[in-house]
């Protein structure tokens, strides 16, 4: 970095520009970034009943305290519930669980859950009862903050455990690793 002499005008500008390129070319050059594939799982508050999602937007934010944290987009159904309720469980999924990460990414709630085996957080918060997963965080919801399309939830991580299984990784818009030998577009 260069420095500026006192009472020198800075040449870049003082707020954001917009954006010189379309949402699907962002959205291509995140999918560069290999990122970790989670399921959270809660309980509606209203209900009682299970709610889950995969997600991949997952990460450490404190070790003293212990926090994590995630982002859920507006357009979500389940935005309400966990915009709402005390606690949920972030499942940090195997290489063995693309099945899950894909069960987990749409449908409805009930057909997500079908089958599935679920037990309880040391704090009673509903989780996936599989000991295929990589690690999981039972969190307290400590903080929402909206951000554009997106809500960022941070959690308090109250108990986790981890194995020794390999991570399930998302790249590229898909659960590879290979990048894409066609060129991306610009735009």
């Amino acid at each position: 970095m260069v420095p500026r002499a006192p009472g020198a005008l800075s040449l870049m500008p003082q707020h954001p520009t917009p954006a010189d390129f379309q949402s699907l070319y962002f959205r291509s050059a995140l999918g560069r970034f290999p990122t970790g594939v989670t399921v959270v799982t809660a309980e509606n508050p209203d209900t009682g009943t299970p709610i889950g999602l995969t997600i991949s937007s997952f990460t450490s934010v404190s070790l003293d305290p212990p926090m994590v944290l995630w982002t859920l987009t507006h357009a979500a159904l389940s935005l309400v519930h966990f915009q709402r309720l005390d606690r949920y469980t972030i499942h940090v999924l195997s290489a063995t669980q693309m099945g899950l990460a894909r069960r987990f990414a749409h449908g409805p709630q009930a057909a997500r859950f079908e089958g599935i085996a679920l037990g309880r957080a040391p704090n009673g918060t509903l989780m996936l009862n599989d000991p295929n997963c990589a690690a999981w965080f039972e969190c307290f919801n400590l903080q929402r903050h909206d951000a554009g399309d997106h809500t960022i939830l941070i959690g308090q991580v109250e108990h986790c455990q981890r194995t020794t299984h390999a991570p399930l990784i998302y790249h590229a818009g898909d659960f590879n690793l290979t990048p894409a030998s066609e060129p991306l577009p610009h735009n």
